[in-house]
């Protein structure tokens, strides 16, 4: 009985080997490189909150330096967040509260490239979208109309359109082109959900131009972002 017994494991020892001989190796690098594969996950992840975390550190640096209006550490810190952190949602968040900064100080080529960089380099296509709106003012307000529109022929996600068609007949109107405006403005309130409160300056510019508002759309649309 003992002999039968210590053929059979003798047997099953003999398999065991032969099978180890052809397939040990790959299963051992298969293990391996499973087992890379997840500790290189854990540390990405790792990475990650690390990086958003010290880039939320500095935007509330630098969101102190804003209210201080200090404007040359503002600067300095929103530096460090883009070139340190580019690819997190705090520095785009950054490049726009910069730029307004730079917009309230009259610092309009400083705006411009904080603007432009969100523009480029921000993940968020709701945030470049923004970004885009208020590079087309800060164009505006400095007389570069054909710039304005240049940055306003952006795609922009849904959402955004009433507010590009708005801006839009403020840069034809700067031209002086005020049939294109009133289309322009036409087009914003069409785009525009009838319970934004909005809609009452479009109108207002509008009628300046001895146009007749059309009527608000009956059906809610999204939400449209904020202007400024």
């Amino acid at each position: 009985m003992a002999t039968s017994l210590d053929l059979q494991e003798q047997e099953q020892l003999d398999s065991l080997k032969a099978f180890w001989q052809r397939w040990g190796n790959l299963l051992t690098w298969t293990v391996i490189a499973v087992l890379a594969g997840f500790a290189a996950w854990n540390g990405w992840n790792w990475y990650q909150r690390d990086q958003a975390v010290k880039a939320a550190a500095l935007f509330d640096e630098l969101d102190r330096a804003v209210l201080a209006a200090d404007a040359e550490r503002s600067s300095r810190i929103f530096g460090d967040l883009r070139d340190r952190f580019p690819g997190t949602q705090w520095a785009a968040h950054g490049g726009l509260l910069v730029a307004r900064l730079h917009v309230d100080g009259n610092r309009p080529a400083d705006a411009v490239t904080a603007l432009q960089w969100v523009l480029d380099k921000a993940a968020d296509e709701g945030v470049r979208a923004v970004a885009a709106l208020r590079l087309a003012g800060v164009h505006l307000d400095a007389g570069r109309q054909d710039e304005a529109l240049q940055v306003l022929e952006r795609p922009l996600p849904e959402g955004f359109e009433s507010l590009r068609a708005d801006r839009r007949g403020d840069v034809l109107m700067a031209k002086g082109q005020a049939g294109p405006a009133a289309e322009a403005y036409r087009a914003a309130l069409k785009a525009m959900p009838s319970s934004v409160e909005y809609r009452r300056v479009i109108e207002a510019k509008l009628t300046a131009l001895g146009e007749t508002p059309p009527a608000a759309p009956d059906s809610e649309g999204p939400g449209v972002p904020g202007r400024s």
